[in-house]
């Protein structure tokens, strides 16, 4: 077999192999997520963690100009070399997709996290409505604490460089508690991408190659938090958007800081209200003037940040990203983002907010 035809080959193997991989999330939990992966995130976040830019986005910047340094080389013999063109493009994207799995996507296929945690995915709407007045009370509570005024909205006091150190506190706390989530050698970097990220609607992601947390450093400070925790959850191995946003909300609130609980309650909050406002005008009006007119003003600052970059460059990526994720076993797909809900409720329903 001529060698130009390998690893086109392999990557039609792994797609297969891909789509059976889905019916063995033990197996995947216990030789990966909890074993190869956990040695390989910790030599990266060790290697890298103290570089104080962001690494994989340097790599991402190379590996664009190199591709269209390619295109621009081979353009006079597209029509004539196609074929050969081809096969180089497919070989060169099966590299990529391998070691994209090996270094952290094979997370994808691992046991769910409900299971792990025996927590049930289902709820009422009673269910939801008893949550939501429990956590709107959580969080005039909280923000009441720092501002002293009802009527102030929370304003972050922190550098993001302070606040990336800050968050390992909510961690440790969230460890002793559960010690799978257990977090060391802090590898969280401002995005150097962070403007086209904010077009394209992301407040973050993690390079799988580097494991570093890449953050928009342009968000409103009130949401660093949340993000960056949730960032860091996919680093020591969830996958899950869902998860991830779970995960992220309780390293917030278990953190001793009470801007760091905040950013966790109210996103909660947030997505809370976005849900009975779609199910029920009328109780989610009457839900809305029981919360603090300083939590409105954050959730207003979040909506303008957002709505200055609103262009259809984020419908497009996020069609992308929705498809990039029903691909890698997550059926829910850009949807994913708001199930961390169904594990919120029912994780609190014996627990003090």
């Amino acid at each position: 077999m001529k060698s130009k035809y390998v690893l086109p080959l392999f990557l039609i193997v792994q797609i297969i192999f891909y789509k059976i991989l889905p019916y063995f999330p033990d197996f995947v939990e216990g030789f990966y997520s909890k074993n190869l992966f956990v040695r390989i995130s910790h030599f990266s976040r060790t290697l890298l963690g103290k570089v104080p830019f962001s690494v994989g986005d340097i790599i991402y910047a190379l590996l664009l100009i190199s591709i269209i340094s390619w295109f621009w080389k081979i353009r006079k013999t597209w029509r004539t070399d196609w074929k050969d063109h081809l096969l180089t493009m497919l070989g060169k994207i099966s590299v990529f997709y391998f070691f994209f799995h090996l270094l952290w996507a094979f997370n994808y296929y691992r046991k769910p996290l409900f299971e792990k945690m025996e927590i049930k995915r289902e709820y009422t709407d009673a269910d939801l409505l008893n949550f939501t007045k429990r956590l709107i009370a959580k969080t005039n509570e909280v923000q009441l604490q720092i501002t002293k005024n009802d009527s102030a909205k929370v304003v972050f006091p922190y550098s993001q460089k302070e606040s990336f150190q800050l968050i390992l506190n909510g961690y440790d706390n969230l460890a002793k508690e559960h010690p799978y989530f257990k977090y060391e050698t802090l590898s969280v970097k401002n995005s150097l991408f962070s403007v086209p990220l904010t077009y394209m609607g992301f407040g973050g992601y993690l390079n799988p190659f580097t494991n570093e947390a890449q953050i928009n450093y342009l968000l409103p400070m009130h949401n660093f938090p949340l993000t960056t925790s949730h960032e860091m959850a996919h680093q020591i191995g969830f996958a899950s958007e869902s998860e991830c946003n779970f995960i992220g909300l309780l390293a917030s609130v278990k953190n001793d800081n009470l801007y760091y609980q905040y950013s966790g309650y109210s996103f909660t909050l947030s997505y809370c209200l976005g849900i009975w406002k779609y199910k029920n005008e009328k109780i989610f009006n009457q839900l809305k003037k029981t919360v603090h007119v300083g939590i409105l003003k954050n959730f207003q600052e979040s909506h303008d940040f957002w709505k200055k970059y609103d262009t259809f460059i984020d419908k497009g990526f996020h069609f992308l990203w929705d498809n990039f994720l029903k691909t890698n076993n997550q059926k829910d797909g850009m949807e994913s983002y708001s199930k961390f809900i169904d594990l919120t409720i029912n994780y609190y329903k014996t627990r003090e907010l």
